[in-house]
């Protein structure tokens, strides 16, 4: 039988340990990995192949929390993602989703993992279609302050273009280009256009010098 393969971020050695132990008695459930913070995450999910990550919502002693991680790895990783968590708010559920998780589970229902693990490796198609459609309307939201003009700019920076490429397609003088960036820049809060790119395809979760 090929095994589901599962990936722990959790910054709880004890709940590591317990959690390996409960979801390896099932046949079809194998733990491959853990990593106790953000750093160690990332790094590993470089090496190792996994199918589901249960991500722990909160992650001491780091920069990035498990949102963030969440977020990063979603880039990086198809794996379907699953936050755990002590809290219950809606704050976090929707983070959580902003992320890419496709499910979220308290800890003190961790008897359901194994079932909710299945649930996202073998049908994830409906969430899926419900995150793609989150993510198109937060990216709506940080973009709705642009003017016309300065959407159009954003979308061709977004896409790779130079100043100069941008002058040539758009029929633009520099100092017009020059004036509707610092404009733009000015509505998302960054420093540059590519801190505004970065922002916008984070969905607005976090800024670039929040990196580890």
């Amino acid at each position: 039988m090929s095994h589901i393969k599962v990936f722990i971020v959790e910054d709880d050695a004890d709940w590591i340990k317990a959690l390996t132990a409960f979801l390896n008695r099932e046949d079809d459930l194998l733990v491959v990995g853990a990593a106790t913070n953000s750093g160690e995450a990332l790094r590993m999910a470089q090496t190792i192949a996994f199918d589901v990550v249960l991500m722990d919502i909160q992650l001491e002693g780091s920069k990035l929390d498990g949102i963030h991680t969440a977020m990063i790895m979603h880039e990086h990783s198809s794996a379907k993602i699953i936050m755990l968590t002590s809290l219950n708010d809606e704050r976090s559920m929707t983070q959580a989703f902003t992320a890419g998780a496709i499910h979220y589970l308290e800890k003190t229902r961790y008897q359901e993992l194994p079932q909710t693990i299945r649930s996202a490796y073998y049908h994830p198609a409906p969430m899926e279609a419900l995150l793609k459609e989150l993510a198109r309307l937060k990216r709506e939201e940080q973009l709705k302050d642009l003017t016309g003009a300065e959407r159009e700019v954003f979308e061709l920076i977004e896409a790779g273009y130079t100043q100069s490429q941008i002058e040539q397609k758009l029929f633009k003088a520099e100092s017009t280009l020059k004036n509707q960036v610092n404009k733009m820049l000015k509505k998302f809060g960054v420093r540059s256009s590519k801190e505004a790119v970065e922002k916008v395809r984070r969905r607005g979760l976090f800024q670039r010098d929040e990196k580890e």
